[in-house]
């Protein structure tokens, strides 16, 4: 591939997109990734490893239109050769590839994963897709979002790190301890899993880690339900801590639910994470989880937004816990197979290479 592949981002570097983390580490030891421009700053705080390694080739393009943050990316990228322009995620970024791409004369594509399909009018997600050299679908959801409008995907999961993310002996000789990871906002269910949390008869103690704008609110439902004691809003982490996290644990939640404008989780990270680390998840039935929870066989799927459903399945597990470590272990045995990092990584450079040579 003569130059390689420069590749544009929403802000950079953030929390929840370990998926972009680890893709442009992985194109960048394959001597592949020419450059990485983002279209707005990241946001700031505790990086995850490996991100230092990245934030030195990072350019943040200044605010304005598509065509206008496409002319810096070209003044910047100056007289290094490129083969292609990548845009990750469907929106901004896929918009400033394909104008930055014309005017270099190299092709563009996009990879799509969630939310960003949706910021997309359908006729123009269509018109881009047609137009890219390829559209990536990290999940089977977002592949179906995109079939839909008529815009042509290749699907190419996203992985997790499996040495990063094993299995480790589990908590003995304590109540049930519950585990939930997200942004603390409207998709990911939090208020679902604290009213499901009021109505366990179990001894149990849950840890909610993350941060984000519905932090006070979910402070005040805890209080409300008289879960102050056992519930705890833990902030922020990186994967230098989440190991640790799901060894603390014996179940993972996650609760997630679409939200009032129609946003909704692809795979989230936690769901592979947890699984890698060996632990059961109890989960939505949104997205593509499904893909990864196996009802019985790696974990249990349950109605989203549905408190009962999710305390019963949640009892269900606490007297049980010979089945619990046993789907456990064929979660992480189902991770191995389908969603092992470097394999997945793998696949997306051969498909980037082949398509900008």
């Amino acid at each position: 591939m003569r130059g390689g592949i420069a590749v544009v981002t929403s802000g950079f570097p953030r929390r929840s997109e370990t998926f972009l983390l680890n893709e442009l580490l992985a194109l960048d030891a394959r001597g592949a990734l020419a450059a990485v421009f983002a279209t707005k700053p990241g946001d700031g705080g505790p990086l995850h490893p490996g991100c230092r390694r990245l934030l030195r080739r990072v350019e943040v393009l200044p605010g304005g239109s598509p065509s206008a943050q496409a002319a810096s990316l070209l003044e910047r990228l100056g007289a290094r050769r490129v083969a292609g322009v990548h845009g990750y995620f469907a929106h901004r970024p896929a918009a400033v590839a394909a104008h930055a791409a014309r005017r270099l004369g190299v092709p563009f594509g996009f990879s799509v994963h969630a939310r960003d399909a949706r910021k997309v009018a359908p006729p123009v997600l269509a018109a881009r897709a047609r137009r890219a050299a390829c559209v990536i679908a990290c999940n089977r959801d977002v592949a179906a979002e995109l079939a839909r409008v008529g815009a042509p995907s290749r699907l190419l999961p996203h992985g997790v790190d499996t040495h990063r993310f094993r299995p480790r002996p589990e908590p003995r000789g304590v109540p049930l301890r519950l585990l939930a990871v997200g942004r603390l906002v409207e998709k990911k269910g939090f208020e679902t899993l604290i009213e499901a949390a009021a109505r366990l008869t179990i001894p149990f103690q849950l840890r909610i880690v993350g941060e984000g704008p519905r932090r006070a609110r979910l402070a005040r439902a805890i209080a409300a339900a008289g879960l102050a004691e056992r519930v705890t809003l833990a902030g922020p982490s990186t994967h230098a801590d989440l190991p640790t996290e799901y060894a603390r644990a014996h179940v993972v939640v996650v609760p997630s639910v679409p939200d009032r404008i129609g946003d909704r989780d692809g795979l989230p990270n936690v769901v592979l994470e947890a699984l890698a680390s060996g632990r059961v998840v109890v989960a939505s039935d949104v997205g593509d989880v499904a893909s990864a929870v196996l009802p019985g066989r790696t974990g249990v799927l349950v109605p989203p937004g549905d408190a009962q459903a999710l305390a019963g399945a949640l009892e269900l597990l606490a007297r049980r816990p010979d089945w619990w470590e046993r789907l456990g272990r064929q979660g992480r045995v189902h991770v191995e197979g389908r969603f092992e990092l470097a394999r997945c990584t793998e696949r997306l450079g051969r498909v980037l290479e082949r398509v900008y040579a």
